[in-house]
């Protein structure tokens, strides 16, 4: 397979400038996420006196020691809703991808040291998607239950769509993939239900409580007086409700037995062998990533760079290289894993549509999953290209990867705007993964483009209806236009409104890459046992 020839002058103006801009969007994500972990640890001591641990501190004692941890949707709510500081990034939940007693799972964590880990809208749309990952890539669950359950402030955005993660637990219970919940402190109401369509409760003596209705609603409900341990304490589920399998002592003891659990599932007991994969590493070192990409989206930028810097030797075999160049399609391997990638160096063709959709069936053909490298302007526009059958050819290219069934990985490197973002996979295209950079973009249009788009609409507008354009109002709608667009496009917005899985630092783009390539040929070769209804309590 051929090697790619970098081109790249690390020592550049163009390429400093890029990197020191990349290298500030990666610190500016590191002091985000260090917000969420100082307004934590305020309240360190007081969950030390309730003898409990911090949410955290119990997701790192669930983790094995030293395996990888992939963290999902940790901006998931940022300055969102009612959160005023930023501490509200992650939407009440810590969670992500690790290893428990060896076998890969998918880990949830109420943050119940934020806001006691109630749930806004953010946290309803996070859970679905962490249960749509968990599904997609046949992984247990396991949640670490704390939580004061729905923010009453959004009740009306939460409850109807709340069902949709009860019934995708059960579903879940029906495919044949184990649920494990501890329950640490209170879940109430619908957060009752939680560790109820669990398949393995376990509770911790003394601090857990469920209850549908919590003493006071009770007595205004009813009239009944009852303490919260006699309605729902660890005790009496564990002896008389039998909704808790197993009675932990504390935290860490509560922690233990879901890790003594994961292990007696004989959960990869029945995967066939598996070769130990080896590959050679790229001839350019990761951190010229932070430089490849410019600043400014409408800059360009030879997609082939980012290829010589991820791909196995720096080996990439591309596909109909003569054909509309600013389309990339091509073969190469990460990680020992083979890949189909689809890139941009201009906007979308029809062309290139056409090619990239033949593409996109000869991997699905081969079964080869499928890597889309986001940076285009979209689809090409104007009389030619209409002329050309730019819709149809991009319809084609669309329903190629909407029915692609190998796992598609998306990143957003740069910009991804307009139909673009469809045709290259993004979030509404439902890849197995959707990861961005820092200083990526993703929007309708560009900001400049659309307070153009808006003045010449609302000139027309008042000339048809015989009304003389005022220039000073046109100038105020096209900026306010174009700064609302360029404040909704930016990595951080979109990362906030779950349009991806997390933003990371580009220098970790080949590791991420093979750890999702792991966790997708885990599934696909994981046969489940499934049964019609789940496993109900008894």
């Amino acid at each position: 397979m051929p090697v790619i020839q970098s081109q790249l002058d690390p020592h550049s103006a163009e390429f400093v400038r890029n990197h020191a801009a990349m290298l500030a969007g990666v610190e500016q994500l590191r002091r985000l996420e260090q917000v969420v972990l100082e307004k934590a640890a305020q309240v360190q001591g007081k969950f030390e006196q309730r003898g409990q641990l911090l949410p955290r501190q119990r997701l790192n004692l669930l983790l094995d020691p030293g395996a990888p941890f992939l963290e999902l949707a940790s901006l998931a709510g940022y300055k969102l809703h009612d959160d005023k500081d930023g501490s509200g990034a992650g939407a009440g939940l810590i969670a992500g991808i690790g290893s428990v007693s060896g076998v890969r799972v998918l880990v949830v964590a109420n943050n119940s040291a934020i806001k006691g880990g109630t749930i806004s809208p953010s946290g309803l749309h996070k859970t679905l998607r962490l249960q749509q990952i968990a599904m997609e890539n046949k992984l247990p669950v396991i949640t670490l239950a704390e939580s004061g359950g729905a923010n009453l402030n959004y009740a009306a955005q939460i409850f109807v769509e709340g069902a949709r993660s009860f019934a995708n637990q059960a579903r879940m219970s029906a495919m044949g993939l184990p649920q494990i919940t501890v329950v640490h402190g209170s879940a109430t109401a619908g957060g009752a239900y939680q560790p109820g369509l669990s398949d393995y409760v376990v509770m911790v003596r003394d601090k857990s409580r469920l209850f549908l209705a919590g003493p006071p609603l009770l007595k205004a409900a009813t009239g009944e007086i009852a303490t919260e341990e006699e309605l729902g304490g660890a005790l009496m589920h564990a002896q008389v409700a039998g909704t808790a399998e197993y009675l932990a002592e504390n935290d860490a003891d509560g922690i233990r037995l879901a890790r003594e659990i994961i292990s007696l599932l004989a959960w990869n007991a029945q995967q066939p062998p598996q070769p130990e994969r080896t590959w050679t590493e790229p001839h350019y070192p990761a951190d010229e990533l932070l430089g490849l990409v410019p600043d400014d989206p409408k800059k360009p930028y030879d997609v082939g760079e980012i290829i010589a810097r991820i791909a196995d030797g720096s080996n990439f075999l591309a596909f109909k290289s003569e054909f509309d160049p600013q389309t990339v399609c091509g073969h190469l391997h990460i990680r020992g894993h083979a890949v189909g990638m689809i890139g941009n160096n201009g906007p979308i063709t029809p062309k290139g549509a056409s090619k990239a959709a033949q593409f996109i069936q000869l991997c699905d053909q081969s079964r080869t999953p499928l890597l889309f490298l986001h940076n285009t302007t979209g689809f090409m526009v104007g009389t030619e290209a209409e002329r050309q059958g730019v819709i149809k050819h991009g319809a084609k290219m669309i329903q190629a990867v909407a029915n692609a069934r190998v796992p598609k990985l998306t990143l957003v490197v740069g910009g991804s705007y307009g139909a673009g973002n469809y045709a290259m996979c993004g979030r509404g295209l439902d890849p197995r993964f959707i990861f961005a950079w820092p200083n990526s973009h993703t929007a309708v249009m560009g900001g400049a483009q659309a307070g153009k788009v808006l003045r010449i609409v609302a000139e027309a507008t008042q000339i048809r209806n015989g009304l003389s354009p005022d220039p000073k109002a046109l100038d105020l709608l096209e900026q306010t236009t174009a700064q609302q667009l360029d404040r909704q496009s930016t990595a951080l917005y979109g990362s906030a409104n779950l349009w991806d899985d997390g933003l990371i630092d580009p220098r970790q783009t080949r590791s991420l890459l093979g750890l999702l390539l792991d966790i997708c040929h885990e599934a696909e070769r994981r046969a489940l046992q499934p049964n019609s209804f789940g496993v109900a309590r008894f």
